[in-house]
């Protein structure tokens, strides 16, 4: 006990003196506080660093608030397109003011301008705005790259509007590249139920309610897809995010490819209206994991589940039949199939595997076309 007393002594003597001594040294310095030298790295900011790339685009991605008729609304993002003021945003962002309503775009230095709807497309989840009067805007178009040539593990930096918050940036990597994915938010908070499907960019840059609309840049500040979905905490498809869905970032994004979204961007800008490829048969929406399999009888208004000449009856394929493959990609479902075939254009020719009767065999489908939204 004594030994124990006496080291307890002893420490506690040694706590008091070095105590002492730092206060003393405060009383005659006045400070301890030590100054940073700099960093040379930091301080240059290189122009492919996430602060060089979010520096540069940050001035040309825009907050979109839209209200409707009705009192809805609904706060997501957009970019400008080109120098003549198109904002690319997503379809569900400004639904809510496409019939009657306003649409305002923020940019970051404050200035607000007033928006009118140029083009949607309900099933790509793609619109144009563009402002009203936009004279004294600095419009500086963000670069596009090329969604195509993106590989997994590359990096990603994603800006908008989450919950509100604008100009957020944050920062991750493509995930996976052609996951298919299918949103009944289409309509956002316009009330719409209309589906939406694409073949998307995966991505675990943090992104939220808000986010809608906005770009998902690589490493060279080119944009590559437009932010317009998540997978939401407790299972479910892929969900649109616009004003009224509040689920968080989990570490699961999708994007458009820029690659679809400029075409659809530029024949809404030439014709108001979108273009789809189809293949004109009817096949099963729920996802079964086995293929897309074309309907017995037809839908429920009497049309037929292959429209005679189209597409799918020209290339010979019946009622019954189940599409496991489309060229080399694997269909495990209808809403995979659309996916897949809405990243091709009308005239393509795509080859699909198909089962009959236990029998696989393939055929060659030139697309057809649907214009506008159904």
């Amino acid at each position: 006990m004594a030994a124990v007393l006496a080291a307890a002594l002893i420490a506690g003597g040694v706590g008091g003196g070095v105590g002492f001594w730092a206060a003393d040294q405060r009383d005659n310095s006045g400070s301890t506080t030590v100054a940073s030298t700099g960093d040379a790295k930091t301080d240059s900011r290189a122009p492919d660093s996430v602060a060089g790339i979010a520096n540069k685009a940050l001035p040309s991605v825009v907050t979109i608030e839209a209200q409707g008729q009705g009192g809805d609304g609904s706060t997501g993002t957009g970019f400008v397109y080109d120098k003549q003021g198109h904002i690319l945003t997503n379809n569900h962002v400004v639904a809510s003011a496409a019939e009657g309503g306003k649409l305002t775009v923020t940019f970051s230095n404050g200035k607000k301008y007033e928006a009118t709807v140029v083009g949607r497309a309900k099933g790509y989840d793609v619109a144009v705005i563009k402002l009203k009067n936009p004279s004294d805007a600095k419009l500086t178009p963000l670069p596009l790259g090329d969604s195509d040539k993106t590989a997994v593990g590359d990096a990603t930096v994603a800006i908008g509007a989450p919950f509100g918050l604008s100009g957020t940036v944050t920062t991750g990597i493509v995930s996976a590249k052609n996951r298919p994915v299918s949103s009944s938010e289409g309509g956002g908070a316009g009330g719409s139920a209309s589906a939406s499907y694409m073949s998307a960019l995966q991505t675990d840059a943090s992104i939220n309610p808000g986010n809608s609309g906005g770009p998902l840049l690589n490493g060279q500040g080119a944009v590559i897809g437009i932010n317009s979905a998540i997978q939401p905490a407790g299972g479910g498809g892929g969900g649109g995010f616009g004003g009224q869905q509040q689920a968080g970032s989990i570490g699961l994004g999708f994007a458009i490819p820029i690659n679809q979204a400029k075409d659809v961007a530029d024949q809404l800008i030439k014709t108001g209206k979108p273009v789809y490829p189809v293949i004109e048969a009817t096949v099963n929406m729920k996802s079964t994991g086995d293929g897309a399999t074309i309907a017995n009888n037809g839908t429920t208004d009497g049309t037929p589940a292959i429209t005679p000449g189209g597409p799918a009856d020209k290339a010979g394929l019946k009622p019954g039949d189940t599409i496991t493959k489309m060229d080399d990609t694997i269909i495990d479902s209808g809403p995979t199939l659309i996916s897949e075939i809405w990243t091709h254009h009308p005239g393509d020719k795509v080859t699909l595997t198909y089962t009959r009767d236990g029998k696989q065999s393939t055929t060659q489908v030139t697309l057809g076309q649907r214009t506008g939204d159904s």
